[in-house]
């Protein structure tokens, strides 16, 4: 075996690597909303999606088109150099994707793709690698024009949906109407989930693609090998059905508390976006539509909360993707580059290995998990210390118990709520059964009252 194809097969494990961690991030964008009003038991719906998420990737290669042949200029590179560049925004990209997961930001993996494999072409071949703009393709118009008008769009429309929604259901009974809406919100997840797969997959199709093509076995205008979908599909279904219940609780509980027509609206709305972007050849980001999408619903429910400092964290966390990957990217193709060779390659897979491991790691001092995604959102002293996620901390970590000790040292009320709340944890709290079943052991009744919000729309 050569250098070089061992360097291709890198390059594919990792790509694969990337399509994994695509799955468990983005899971969220299918059914967060649905776990939050308890349509779908939290394990039912990741391996729903899971599921769907393989059979979308089959549908169309308009997408992975778009990245073989939009970003990079082939014909500046090829050969070993554009395998370092491929790898190396690869690299980028799954470590964007794990760092966001640990703090439970919902940001792109698309956005954090294109940000390496743009960081590391800059780092190799200068500003001139990069196609920015040229007629419908480049990073202008096929990734930066529509990442802009997505979330708004998405935003727009569901706010609008959600408005008729409740003014045409003001006067009917809320638990029929609530029935009915998980029903619906059962078909409308499994939409967005295929649309996710068929989006989202082709982009590391795209990748592999790319490197294909710098070994050297493909041409552009080759299509797309069977196994390289056949991987990618495997890939992200995987990473799905492991559920980023992190990520999953931001967009569930922590933007707006979300009743199933709000629910319905959301997913429907970045459905149909979605599988439009993906028949134009748009790599468009769902996390951004997904999220945008949910924000309107909270904006067109009379009497609906918004967390807006929620939502800055997500805006900072989009608007830093790119560059930050981009960084990440570069910097992987520098050390890559300096050690040369095969052995660059293996050190830079390493380090990525070493990282994914301490983030991990990271990650189980708080973590989330089924039994706990649904619980009321918060934000105690000693609350979760990986992030943002809303979670109490749990008194049986040393570090947890130091933050609500010294928390209650300076705030007495903060200690009564505090102690409240670990009550409830332990199994002070009552349970909420719902109509799909209890959604976990200790899990606290949902204090929000699916009937306020159509009590409301009666006074509106």
């Amino acid at each position: 075996m050569t250098a070089e194809l061992f360097v291709l097969l890198i390059v594919v494990v990792t790509a694969l690597v990337f399509d994994f961690t695509n799955g468990f991030h983005d899971t969220a964008n299918a059914m967060a909303t649905s776990i939050a009003t308890g349509a779908l038991r939290p394990r039912t719906a990741v391996l729903l999606s899971g599921g769907l998420n393989l059979i979308g990737a089959f549908l169309s290669v308009e997408v992975a088109a778009t990245v073989a042949e939009g970003i990079v200029r082939l014909d500046e590179v090829g050969g070993a150099d554009l395998l370092a560049i491929v790898f190396a925004g690869l690299v980028g990209g799954i470590l964007w994707n794990l760092l966001t997961w640990l703090f439970g930001l919902p940001s792109s993996s698309s956005h954090a793709l294109f940000g390496g494999l743009i960081g590391a072409t800059i780092a190799g071949l200068g500003w001139s690698g990069v196609i920015w703009s040229a007629g419908h393709k480049g990073v202008l118009t096929k990734i930066i024009v529509p990442a802009v008008l997505a979330p708004v769009v998405a935003a727009l429309v569901a706010s609008v949906g959600t408005w008729l929604v409740y003014r045409i259901t003001r006067r009917s009974d809320p638990g029929v109407v609530d029935r009915g809406f998980k029903w619906g919100q059962i078909g409308s997840a499994s939409l967005v989930s295929l649309a996710h797969g068929t989006n989202d997959a082709q982009k590391t199709m795209g990748i592999i693609f790319l490197a294909l093509i710098a070994y050297g076995s493909r041409q552009p205008t080759d299509p797309l090998p069977l196994w390289v979908i056949v991987a990618c599909a495997v890939a992200i279904a995987a990473g799905t059905s492991l559920g980023g219940w992190r990520i999953i609780r931001t967009l569930g509980k922590g933007l707006v508390d979300i009743t199933p027509p709000q629910g319905l609206a959301a997913e429907s709305t970045s459905a149909a976006i979605i599988l439009t972007s993906a028949h134009f050849g748009l790599p468009l980001s769902t996390t951004q539509t997904v999220t945008g999408a949910i924000l309107g619903t909270g904006i067109g429910r009379p009497g609906a909360e918004v967390r807006w400092s929620v939502l800055g964290r997500m805006v900072v966390a989009w608007v830093l993707t790119l560059p930050l990957a981009g960084l990440a990217g570069a910097i992987c193709w520098a050390l890559a580059h300096l050690i040369g060779g095969l052995p660059g390659v293996l050190v830079v897979f390493a380090i990525l290995i070493v990282l994914a491991g301490v983030i991990y790691l990271r990650s189980r001092r708080a973590p989330v998990h089924a039994a706990n995604v649904n619980e009321q959102w918060t934000t105690l002293p000693g609350a979760d210390p990986a992030g943002e996620s809303g979670l109490a901390a749990d008194p049986r970590d040393t570090g947890a118990t130091r933050a609500a000790t010294d928390a209650a040292g300076a705030d007495p009320g903060a200690a009564r709520a505090d102690d409240t709340a670990t009550t409830a944890r332990s199994g002070g709290g009552s349970t909420d059964p719902g109509p799909s079943g209890p959604i976990g052991p200790g899990t606290r009744r949902r204090s929000d009252d699916s009937r306020a919000p159509h009590r409301a729309a009666r006074n509106f």
